[in-house]
């Protein structure tokens, strides 16, 4: 993105405040570009009247990231990778996590083949209130037989993830195109050597393709560029990914030179990186759970430094589960904390005889309190209190948890103390105690001080509830 103020997007607008973009003014609409809520295509004059276009041509390629956005896939389940405009995440952030493709080959039993898939597919972690998943299948062409490449692509398409064609050979990955038309595949991979028919295979059939030069930076540009000239836009670049020793230090400096040369402006090599950690399982490892350790590792480096897009092999959860927080970590916005709704929450099944309790909305603290009550069978009601997501400790030193917010979270949630419930009680949380006085004044309630930590909350709840009258 070459721009990064509001006033800036806003010279290339109408300036006329028409609404039809659901914002009031078109500065906030200029907003909504700069951090990327917002597309050009939802301003409909800037759209639709010719006079506009050269400010929307122009306007399109200021906002347009550094490193190429590329599709792979379609529908729901369609991934993007790439379109970062920065190094570092805490100077802007990092968009598009890194996504994760399994792979599976031409040579396993249907059966097998079937099962590995939907478990890919099905694959869904809770954390900090949202479901972690697995992005799609890599299918790599063991046999280097079209007809039974096209026959594993069948039964992966079934499925409807976003798939990854692997193999050099240009007539397997015609064979697979052929048998998922409008799948949106992304082909691994083009070199040296095959790269002419690769190119044929990529345009014909209108998929993002990788272009392969193992430790060869000019001759991967040389790919990239020769493919950008005959008409190619969504490419990949793969630059290879060594499992061990001297060679994963190359790789991992391969991958800084290229994302630091695409954020610095150089076009022909700003596009997504693939990284390759199942390659671990190359290395001589004879024991697979040092195998899956080593395979995770290298996928903790290469989403830190800058993978955009990796296949791996092992689906046990003690190598998923790791992967995809990670990722979920060093995507997640620095500038705007996880947070849940502010609303009245129940937990369990509770009645006006159950307790009130309340924290924060930062999701973290939420999450782990509604965890601590649920795993106990204890019913209660919990009010997520606004406090722009940040922890209860952190909220009280800095203003942001008063007794004022907690009054305005009750009345906004609707929920009235002297009618929903029989004690008119409120549980606050130890680390708010400060806050007992002015809570007693301001919701004309008892206030019962909790734990420091809800972890101690069924102890709590054993010596204090019901509240003594």
């Amino acid at each position: 993105m070459k721009i990064n103020s509001p006033l800036e997007a806003y010279k290339y607008l109408p300036q006329t405040n028409c609404g039809e973009c659901g914002e009031a003014t078109c500065m906030a609409f200029a907003s909504k570009l700069i951090d990327r809520s917002g597309k050009t295509t939802d301003c409909s004059p800037l759209i639709k009247e010719k006079k506009f276009a050269k400010k929307l041509e122009e306007l399109d390629r200021l906002l347009a990231p550094e490193i190429k956005e590329v599709e792979v896939g379609v529908g729901d389940r369609a991934v993007k990778i790439g379109g970062d405009d920065v190094l570092y995440r805490h100077k802007l952030t990092f968009f598009n996590k890194t996504k994760m493709f399994f792979d599976v080959t031409d040579t396993m039993e249907e059966a097998a083949l079937v099962e590995r898939v939907k478990n890919i597919a099905n694959f869904k972690k809770f954390y900090v209130g949202r479901h972690l998943l697995l992005d799609g299948v890599a299918i790599r062409s063991v046999s280097n037989d079209p007809a039974k490449f096209a026959a594993a692509v069948k039964k992966v398409a079934e499925v409807g993830i976003p798939m990854i064609f692997c193999s050099f050979n240009p007539e397997v990955l015609k064979a697979g195109l052929e048998a998922a038309k409008d799948a949106n595949p992304l082909l691994y991979a083009a070199n040296k050597d095959n790269w002419k028919e690769i190119g044929e295979l990529a345009l014909e059939y209108n998929v993002p393709v990788v272009v392969s030069a193992v430790n060869d930076l000019d001759a991967l540009k040389t790919l990239a560029k020769t493919f950008a000239e005959a008409g190619i836009k969504n490419i990949v670049l793969d630059p290879g990914t060594c499992p061990t020793g001297k060679g994963m230090k190359e790789s991992f400096t391969n991958f800084l030179k290229i994302r630091r040369a695409g954020i610095m402006g150089d076009t022909e090599i700003a596009y997504p990186i693939m990284a390759l950690p199942f390659t671990a399982w190359m290395a001589g490892i004879s024991d697979p759970v040092s195998a899956s350790y080593w395979e995770t590792a290298m996928a903790a480096v290469f989403t830190i430094r800058y993978g955009d897009i990796m296949i791996l092999h092992s689906m046990e959860p003690y190598a998923t589960i790791p992967e995809v927080h990670m990722a979920e970590t060093i995507y997640t916005d620095p500038r705007t904390p996880v947070a849940v709704d502010s609303k009245m929450y129940k937990v369990g099944n509770p009645t006006a005889d159950s307790p009130v309790l309340f924290t924060t909305n930062f999701a973290l603290t939420y999450y782990t309190v509604e965890s601590d009550l649920s795993s106990n069978g204890i019913d209660c009601w919990l009010l997520a209190v606004n406090t722009d997501g940040i922890g209860v400790e952190a909220s009280v030193a800095g203003g942001q948890l008063t007794a004022d917010k907690v009054k305005d979270a009750f009345d906004k949630s609707g929920f009235d103390l002297k009618k929903d419930v029989t004690h008119n009680t409120v549980i606050t949380p130890g680390l708010a105690a400060r806050l007992q006085g002015d809570l007693e004044d301001k919701l004309s309630a008892n206030i019962l001080v909790g734990p420091m930590d809800s972890g101690r909350l069924p102890g709590f709840m054993e010596k204090n509830w019901p509240p003594k009258k």
